[in-house]
């Protein structure tokens, strides 16, 4: 071991369970790694620096850490005890403050989200908050830089996350995903990220985006530690062995569009993999498009929530005031008849899942490497192509893994692919996806 901010979730557990490594020694070093490499912490962030996140609570982590220590030398179960994390900046924790990364928000909670209870009753070690775009409505979170360049998004709206973990400052992150807020950054940071079934993880303290659509989960830099973090956020399952490919029926997406050269490349090399590991290829049956409907369910959620700030919303940045006067401009929304709709749609796909014994669909994560930053906040729905894949499957609820297919070799930056599963089958789905990524390799 080299430096401890180097470890993933599960190399670190296994060194904190044998007592070969301290949680104080780990959080120290990831909060040496933070003072190194993150820069400057602030609302919009500069080109020289990451600046993955918002907040960081030293003092707290240190005396998190030195109480995870104590119960480790007890005996008691290890699990996530001691495993350093960061908090997209919409989930609540008790007394810190939760801004959304806006200067709307500024709320210090009595109570923390479903999903820190749980994790902080692990034994949990809580770095600080991350950058979301905005209110978590957004795919660039412009204000953070890409670890692999710095001149890029980080993706978003979970783009502190992917940054930090990138970065290998944090072994452990949450997100949240709407359209893509989980998968996207990971695609453009190199990372690994399950989008759960959807009600899989309590939403209950995070704040909204849109509440029919949105879904909590973790973000790390393999998909083996994402299994070990939802099982902390969701209360349920746990650590998964990698699946081999061999003999399994894997769906091939027929909704992909045009594709940058590199993503292309590596969605190719991933399937020629999954071949030469024994899996069946089947061509995954026409969807219809939902991008139309799901922006009239997010719309008139999105209004729900933000009417709160109506007195204020010039403090918004240009593209969230452009969403909420969207909103407020829809006509009449048969808003129970798209909800119908959702489930006609979701039934689509676990039919066919069923019908064809397939095991996950694939399809890149993303169709572009990362965007160069700036502008992702100007205009609403500038972003749009970054979800063109992703945004179906927060319609439908079905989980999702994304993990990196290597590095492009024309942009050397990292590409990404997601395997889709039936409503439910997160673990099988995380064990395909280890798998998958015991082939692919992890970019550094």
């Amino acid at each position: 071991m080299s430096d401890p901010a180097d470890l993933t979730v599960t190399e670190a557990s296994a060194l904190l369970a044998g007592r070969k490594l301290r949680s104080v020694e780990l959080t120290r070093a990831c909060l040496d790694r933070i003072r190194e490499r993150d820069g400057v912490h602030s609302f919009d962030g500069d080109p020289g620096s990451i600046n993955a996140w918002v907040r960081v609570y030293e003092e707290d982590a240190l005396a998190a850490a030195t109480r995870a220590d104590e119960r480790l030398v007890r005996g008691e179960a290890p699990g996530l005890c001691g495993i350093p994390i960061g908090l997209k900046d919409i989930y609540a924790v008790a007394g810190k403050p939760l801004t959304a990364s806006s200067r709307l928000l500024d709320e210090v909670p009595a109570r923390s989200c479903d999903a820190w209870e749980r994790l902080e009753a692990e034994g949990m070690v809580l770095l600080g908050h991350l950058h979301t775009h905005e209110f978590a409505a957004g795919g660039t979170t412009d204000q953070v830089g890409n670890p692999w360049a710095l001149d890029r998004s980080a993706g978003g709206s979970s783009g502190g996350s992917a940054a930090a973990l990138a970065a290998r400052m944090t072994p452990a992150a949450t997100g949240t995903d709407t359209a893509g807020s989980l998968r996207i950054p990971s695609a453009f940071c190199g990372t690994s990220t399950v989008k759960p079934t959807r009600g899989l993880v309590s939403m209950r303290g995070i704040v909204p985006l849109a509440a029919s659509l949105d879904h909590a989960g973790p973000m790390a830099r393999t998909v083996e530690d994402c299994a070990l973090l939802l099982a902390g956020m969701a209360g349920v399952g746990g650590a998964v062995d990698g699946h081999a490919l061999a003999g399994l029926r894997l769906g091939v997406s027929s909704r992909i569009g045009e594709l940058d050269p590199d993503v292309a490349a590596g969605f190719e090399s991933t399937l020629e993999r999954c071949r030469s590991l024994g899996a069946e290829l089947v061509q995954a049956p026409p969807a219809r498009e939902t991008l139309d409907d799901w922006v009239l369910v997010l719309l008139t959620d999105m209004l729900h929530y933000h009417h709160r700030f109506d007195a204020r919303r010039m403090l918004y940045r240009p593209s969230i005031r452009q969403f909420v006067v969207q909103a407020e401009g829809l006509g009449p929304v048969d808003y129970d008849g798209l909800q119908a709709q959702r489930l006609v749609d979701a039934e689509h796909w676990e039919r066919w899942f069923a019908t064809e014994r397939i095991s996950a669909l694939l399809e890149p994560t993303v169709p572009d490497v990362a965007w160069l930053r700036g502008p992702g906040y100007d205009v609403a729905g500038s972003d749009v192509a970054l979800i063109s894949l992703t945004h179906h499957w927060d319609w439908t609820g079905h989980p999702a893994v994304a993990l990196p297919a290597g590095v492009g070799a024309q942009s050397g930056l990292p590409v990404s692919v997601s395997l889709i599963g039936p409503a439910g089958s997160d673990w099988e789905l995380l064990a395909l996806g280890a798998g998958l990524q015991a082939e692919l390799g992890v970019p550094v």
